[in-house]
């Protein structure tokens, strides 16, 4: 071994070494989190990290994601020469031919000078994106985090630009074969006559496995952390529904407090996703409350906690007894927690799967439930849901009123029955959700439908209490429903509103009960093609669009349905919005915001409504009560309710 060689040996043993003590302390910060069972079937985990790491099928749903892909697998392959580069220096005439063969090893080099050229080329296209275009994902208030962007891509530039001399001078003694790597042949060319070609080599190596050794041990306290974070963030992804939220337990009697007010109050998970994330910013551009001007943005919100987390891990390894520093107000506000409505658009479109609403909702669980600290239009719907059972300023013995003169079966009186309609708080209590609960009794009562209703037997499931922060209520609401459902035998439970569809499906199994749930355009839509109904078809004249709920499309998968079952009513194929589908914009009323002001940039729902009227559409179909008031109400601020009729597609039906 060379002395040359025995120096990069010291070199890469010692920053290797530094390199897995960083790591070791990455860990054990995760480890002050609260534990989380995230080692469940295994093969669906390292199937995600094919799909989602090698495939890179979510960074590749935007075309701006082909830059990451060239990227991603130029690193792949750059580091693939490196490593055989600096192995080779240490032991002379190692390299993978000898180990995989002349044709595979030819391949990997042929591989390194192509991705190399086209990293380059995405480089220079990302600055130009981030410096020139600025698109709106990109924005961000912090120039640390824009100068670490420049720092990272120019070394990476550097770096891609050093293997090709190095490469090139050894085309030139005749140590790689030019067919293999054919972008350094013309950097061989460039470097030929230039001094010594083994002298230039070698000191192009050291300078760029220099810059290598630099990078790991920048890397773990960059903004590129993500290179560590985010394959083990996908492996351990949420494989359940989407927006899980966990349950609380209120009979630990050790519990000083409830919801998240410092890092240690989530789980390791959640913390892993603040490694994980990749700045990329799609989250901000698809959240409706940063594109109507709100305080919040996903994409800040995790980089803030993230720095947060890094500011208090050191204290907090040293001493397990140290006071933690508060997330809220210190890195993230108030007014960021509750701008949310929860509709999941951030978690959809994240590439290493950050589940950012979870955070969010832990974090109002703690302002809630252990500082009463919450706007004030939340305090009468708490507590018409713990009096009333409702959100609305109603007796809980009128929640039945809506079907007076409708003979509508009660389950109090049947037992037993097949569908047991779930008529929600808006059926009972709204005026418009009420015409829609009318609707679906004669449409039931015409195909024959075997149901009943519970009448005042029914609570609010609780969703909304949920993700407002208020746990206790919530578990208090869908504790008391569960005892009212054990009473009866039915099949499955029939909902019109898609946040009760997702209780039901999703939260209800967590507390013990578990009966198939189904939205009325699934239902209905089964109804029409088992000939059970038959539309007259042409119930609508001119253009018609359909709106996407977020807990519909978005959370349940639910977006076929309605269209057809629209199609079928003879209202024809309906005119769609830009954003649809999983990608559908928010209408402004999830996680609690149908009952808070909104007072802070413009409306949610009037900016959805301007992107319905920029359609020229004379109907808005809708599938979920809160989306039909929320447009109703964006009409008419706008002036147009007479213009623009909104309809459930019940009442279509």
């Amino acid at each position: 071994m060379t002395v040359q060689g025995i120096v990069l040996l010291v070199l890469f043993v010692a920053v290797l070494a530094a390199f897995g003590v960083i790591v070791r302390m990455l860990i054990r910060s995760l480890r002050l989190g609260r534990p989380e069972d995230r080692f469940d079937r295994w093969g669906s985990r390292i199937w995600s990290v094919i799909v989602f790491v090698a495939a890179q099928a979510r960074v590749l749903a935007q075309w701006a994601g082909l830059g990451h892909f060239i990227i991603f697998w130029g690193f792949i392959f750059i580091t693939l020469g490196t490593f055989e580069h600096i192995l080779s220096m240490i032991v002379p005439g190692f390299g993978w031919e000898r180990l995989f063969g002349t044709a595979v090893a030819g391949a990997i080099s042929w591989l390194q000078d192509v991705l190399g050229l086209l990293v380059l080329g995405a480089i220079v296209v990302s600055l130009f994106r981030r410096f020139v275009l600025k698109p709106l994902r990109l924005r961000i208030d912090d120039p640390k985090a824009k100068q670490e962007a420049v720092l990272i891509l120019g070394l990476i530039f550097v770096l891609i630009v050093l293997m090709f001399g190095v490469k090139g001078t050894a085309i030139i003694t005749g140590e790689v074969d030019a067919r293999t790597a054919p972008v350094s042949a013309v950097a061989a060319r460039i470097l030929a006559g230039v001094g010594d070609p083994h002298l230039l080599g070698s000191v192009l190596a050291w300078i760029h496995h220099l810059i290598i050794f630099f990078f790991l041990i920048y890397i773990p306290f960059s903004k590129h952390i993500h290179i560590l974070g985010a394959i083990p963030n996908i492996f351990f992804r949420n494989l359940g529904p989407m927006g899980t939220l966990s349950r609380m337990d209120f009979e630990d009697e050790t519990a000083e407090k409830f919801g998240a007010s410092d890092m240690r109050d989530f789980t390791w998970k959640q913390l892993l996703d603040l490694y994980a994330c990749t700045e990329c910013g799609r989250c901000q551009a698809a959240c409706p409350a940063f594109l109507t001007d709100k305080p919040l943005s996903p994409f800040r919100l995790i980089h803030m906690m993230r720095g947060h987390f890094v500011a208090d891990r050191k204290k907090l390894l040293a001493d397990a007894a140290a006071v933690a520093t508060p997330i809220v107000p210190a890195s993230v506000s108030e007014e960021e927690i509750w701008a949310c409505t929860t509709c999941g658009a951030c978690m959809q479109e994240c590439p290493p799967f950050i589940e950012h609403v979870n955070k969010i909702v832990d974090l109002r669980r703690y302002l809630v439930m252990t500082q009463s600290r919450f706007p004030s239009e939340m305090q009468p719907v708490f507590r018409n849901m713990e009096i009333n059972y409702n959100p609305w300023s109603m007796g809980y013995s009128t929640r039945a009123d809506w079907a007076e003169g409708l003979d509508v079966p009660l389950a109090s009186e049947k037992k037993e029955f097949d569908v047991l309609y779930w008529v929600g708080c808006a059926g009972s209590f709204d005026a418009r959700g009420q015409g829609v609960a009318r609707a679906m009794v004669a449409l039931l009562k015409r195909a024959g439908v075997d149901f009943a209703i519970l009448g005042v037997e029914e609570m609010c499931c609780g969703e909304t209490a949920r993700r407002m922060g208020n746990e206790y209520l919530a578990q208090t609401l869908i504790e008391a429903n569960i005892e009212v459902l054990k009473k009866y035998r039915f099949n499955r439970i029939l909902t019109t509103c898609p946040h009760g569809l997702n209780t039901f499906r999703v939260e209800y199994p967590r507390f013990g009960y578990e009966t198939p749930a189904v939205h009325h355009s699934e239902f209905l839509l089964e109804l029409v093609r088992g000939g059970r109904l038959k539309p007259a078809g042409g119930s609508v004249s001119g253009r018609a669009a359909y709106h996407d709920s977020c807990y519909l499309g978005r959370y349940n998968g639910i977006i076929a349905q309605p269209r057809e079952l629209i199609a079928a009513a003879g209202a024809g194929e309906p005119v769609e919005f830009g954003r649809h589908g999983r990608h559908s914009f928010c209408c402004g009323a999830g996680g609690g915001r149908m009952w808070m002001e909104e007072t802070i940039g413009t409306r949610i729902n009037e900016a959805r409504v301007d992107e319905a009227l920029g359609l020229g559409v004379g109907t808005i179909f809708t599938a979920c009560p809160f989306c039909m008031t929320m447009f109703e109400d964006g009409l008419k601020a706008k002036g147009r309710e007479e213009q623009v009729t909104v309809k459930d597609i019940a009442e279509m039906l």
